[in-house]
């Protein structure tokens, strides 16, 4: 997860490179809708905002660009998904802190080697308005937090498939470089469309091993989120990515791409970049003390707040941290500990936590902050380095199956979420589509 929180904050940044004149283009008056995406919409100024970034980042191979109405409609659909997205976090209550985009920001400078104080210059240099790019970076974390809220609701990984895990050495402690195309199956699809899929993938296959970009064939027909980044899926451990990609990459030589494999949301490319050894792996591990008051039918996210304020104004005024816990948390497991969950690595936190977690100075105590299943206090006692390598935690090897798993889960709510949304296109020779028929 905190791979795909990194590789979406990059590609947002993106926008701080898009050409001055460019930019100022787009901040005329806007000229129209483009889709409408259930009570929202999407405007055209948006849609070419999208158009120029990729342009922009294709500046020194245009010709790896499809045309512009495939392009845009291929953008549009990852727009349309995005308000969805955005829609059903905001539905679902989450929240994002100002702290966690502070965060989120000063990866986003240290990624173009930069000071945080000189991003904001960066990108109203480009002539882009600093408040909406924040938003922009807001939104992309909810999308983050959504992602993780499906999978702690959706997965649940066993205690005998860790032991199973651990107990047959199916650990592989080296690191792949892929990167993928999907090309979508609808879901209940007919035999006439998995063979269209498949005729589609075969014919990219085709012109890829023809001598098609493979970064350029994923802009242009993936179905991924991470098409706009050439499919590409970073550096993982083998155990971080599907067994069948896995085993796919087993068959090839670096930049080699298999032919299309089935997977549960259609046909996958894969294409081997590289592989490498394993390499110690110095992990830092929090001690953490914690405080959770639960939301309920009968307890409002604003009374479990209310509380939880009351309980940190407590801390902060010198009770103990344990005692408080003691006494008031309700998390069963830790309450009669003082709150304490021991050493915790930093890959068992979703982003949300995560951001919080490092912002935090030793001995300090966290704002009080709403995630899953309530509100909650982390203070921050000790951190230290681990080297992770070569050894195989209950804890790592939980997380591992649980991105797997929470990655197919969170693909099947995408499919549902698009199909069950009233989507209205509206680009000029595109037949209107209307709910989730586009």
């Amino acid at each position: 997860m905190k791979h795909f929180l990194l590789a979406t904050l990059a590609a947002l940044s993106a926008a701080a490179h898009v050409p001055p004149a460019l930019a100022q283009s787009l901040t005329q008056p806007i000229d129209g809708i483009v889709a409408v995406v259930n009570d929202d919409v999407i405007l055209r100024s948006e849609l070419d905002r999208q158009v120029a970034q990729v342009n922009a980042q294709y500046a020194n191979n245009p010709g790896q660009l499809p045309p512009r109405d495939v392009l845009e409609r291929q953008l549009l659909d990852r727009l349309i998904l995005q308000k969805l997205q955005i829609a059903r976090a905001n539905d679902s209550g989450i929240k994002i802190a100002d702290a966690q985009i502070d965060h989120a920001l000063a990866q986003i400078a240290q990624q173009n080697r930069l000071e945080v104080s000189q991003l904001r210059g960066a990108v109203e240099s480009q002539g882009i308005d600093y408040a909406q790019f924040r938003n922009n970076v807001r939104d992309q974390l909810l999308v983050q937090n959504l992602r993780q809220q499906v999978g702690q609701s959706r997965t649940q990984v066993s205690d005998a498939e860790i032991d199973s895990l651990i107990k047959n050495g199916h650990v592989r402690t080296e690191q792949i470089h892929a990167a993928h195309i999907v090309i979508n199956v609808p879901e209940g699809a007919t035999p006439d469309q998995i063979d269209a899929a498949h005729a589609k993938a075969t014919d990219v296959v085709r012109q890829i091993r023809g001598g098609m970009d493979f970064a350029a064939a994923a802009l242009r027909y993936s179905n991924a989120e991470d098409a706009l980044q050439g499919g590409d899926l970073g550096w993982r451990t083998a155990n971080e990515l599907p067994p069948a990609l896995v085993a796919a990459t087993d068959r090839l030589q670096d930049g080699e791409i298999t032919d299309p494999l089935r997977g549960p949301n259609g046909f996958h490319i894969v294409k081997l970049v590289g592989k490498r050894a394993a390499e110690a792996q110095m992990v830092t591990e929090y001690k953490l003390q914690h405080i959770l008051i639960k939301t309920s039918e009968l307890v409002s996210s604003a009374q479990a707040q209310q509380r939880i304020e009351a309980i940190r104004s407590r801390i902060v005024a010198g009770e103990d941290f344990a005692k408080a816990a003691i006494d008031a948390s309700e998390e069963t497991e830790t309450a009669r500990l003082g709150g304490e969950m021991g050493w915790t690595p930093a890959g068992a936190f979703g982003p949300q936590v995560q951001a919080i977690v490092e912002s935090l100075k030793k001995g300090e105590v966290s704002q009080a902050f709403e995630a899953a299943p309530g509100w909650h206090l982390l203070k921050l006692e000790d951190t230290r380095q681990s080297n992770m390598a070569g050894q195989m935690q209950r804890s790592e090897a939980k997380n591992m199956i649980f991105q797997r798993k929470a990655e197919e889960e969170y693909m099947s709510f995408l499919r549902q979420l698009r199909s069950e949304a009233y989507v209205e296109i509206r680009l000029p020779g595109v037949e209107p589509a209307k709910a989730g028929n586009s």
